[in-house]
């Protein structure tokens, strides 16, 4: 990075030694060169596997900054050699402190996709926005002409409005009833219980207008009458069931709500993409330490659960192994996108075999804070957190100083 100084001079690019500071269950601080590994290392995984015969080949992704909407991006480029648009609401860094993971999950991507001849352009700011979306349509009719993909894979905890300006906060309730059940501090590694008290209707209607489908549907229609949508597309968003003991916080609560609201855009989604030969889908995909799954109490520790089960099975997949069965096997080519009886794509469909599911039951029974490490697995949960904000990966030098200042080169 070429820094200027007075008169012109170049000057030393700021440096720091990077380490995880973690508050609650976000980690405030993030490793560009950690961040740049775990984007490497998922397409070295996609490339091994081979193309994707039959994939889209201009791709615009909404939420494309870390999981799914990252690992999404990650397999429509380098599995499907597509061109790629990705939006997201990331911060830099500086010289006093890091930029979000996600700033350089982005800067890595590109930098990768420029190296292998593909072309990446990124948007930063509000994807809820009207002018974000007319933004992206501009890049898209100057660049690209039309996509034959959308992703879309926003996780915010609230939402603007773009026609009313009205301003909803998402929150992680039960509907009904209060809730009691086990929970995992991460912090300390204690297993004690949680009570949420339930939603009111204004916590419902909020959740549901920051988490359900009519952003996804705003930017459907808004490329669909600006004729950027191309013949044949295919336009997917991500959602989560689960099993019954977090059904009281997820399917049952505010979020899924918001997620059967999901459910109801796909719907007229497909109906409005018929006259273009296209399809919208909702994948159900697997559990998995996000940074949104980890501000959902009770979820950890069904994690943690989970992943001791289907590591010792040898079924255990992250993100970017789901995002490449998605593409490679369910959506496009020969695939089968095996939809269940409400149309969905299900690839959390390891994770809910009935064996899988028997074994993390009575592991939950028994689980508390002595048998802990030997029911769970905490290391791994601990781990996949901490690469999400580039920490733990192998070969990077964290005793090294950094840059914090990096840039994702289509925003420079």
């Amino acid at each position: 990075m070429d820094l200027r100084g007075p008169a012109g001079l170049p000057t030393v690019a700021p440096t720091m030694i990077v380490e995880p500071k973690i508050r609650g269950f976000i980690c405030t601080t993030a490793h560009p060169d950690g961040c740049a590994k775990h984007v490497t290392d998922q397409i070295a995984l996609v490339r091994s596997r081979g193309p994707i015969e039959g994939g889209p080949k201009k791709v615009l992704v909404v939420g494309s900054s870390t999981g799914y909407g990252l690992s999404s991006r990650i397999a429509a480029a380098f599995g499907c050699g597509a061109a790629t648009m990705g939006v997201f609401f990331e911060k830099p860094g500086d010289e006093k402190r890091t930029g979000t993971a996600g700033w350089y999950n982005s800067a890595a991507f590109e930098k990768e996709a420029q190296a292998a001849g593909l072309y990446a352009r990124s948007f930063n700011g509000d994807a809820f926005s009207d002018e974000m979306k007319q933004t992206v349509i501009d890049a898209i009719k100057a660049d690209l002409g039309q996509v034959d993909g959308v992703i879309y894979s926003l996780a915010s905890p609230r939402r603007t409005h773009p026609k009313t300006g009205e301003v909803f906060k998402s929150c992680l309730k039960p509907i009904g009833r209060s809730y009691t059940n086990k929970n995992l501090n991460t912090s300390n590694h204690v297993v004690d219980e949680v009570t949420i008290e339930p939603a009111s209707e204004d916590d419902i209607a909020q959740t549901v207008a920051v988490m359900g489908g009519e952003d996804w549907e705003m930017w459907i229609d808004a490329l669909k009458e600006a004729g950027v949508l191309a013949e044949g597309v295919t336009t997917v968003a991500y959602s989560y069931i689960g099993p019954e003991v977090t059904w009281p916080i997820y399917k049952d609560g505010t979020i899924g709500t918001a997620k059967i609201d999901l459910e109801r855009a796909q719907r007229a989604l497909d109906d409005k993409l018929s006259e273009l030969g296209g399809k919208a889908w909702v994948s159900v995909n697997k559990a998995l330490v996000t940074q949104a799954s980890s501000a959902i109490p009770v979820v950890p520790l069904y994690i943690s659960l989970l992943y001791k089960v289907m590591k010792a099975k040898g079924t255990h997949e992250d993100t970017i192994e789901q995002m490449d069965r998605l593409f490679r096997d369910r959506l496009y080519g020969k695939a089968d996108p095996q939809p269940d009886d409400e149309g969905r794509i299900r690839v959390d469909d390891w994770e809910m075999e009935a064996d899988v599911q028997q074994a993390v039951d009575e592991a939950w029974r028994q689980v508390d804070s002595a048998n802990l490490k030997q029911l769970a697995d905490v290391e791994g949960y601990e781990s996949s957190f901490l690469r999400l904000f580039g920490f733990g990966l192998e070969n990077v030098d964290y005793s090294a100083e950094t840059d914090p200042a990096i840039g994702v080169p289509s925003l420079s």
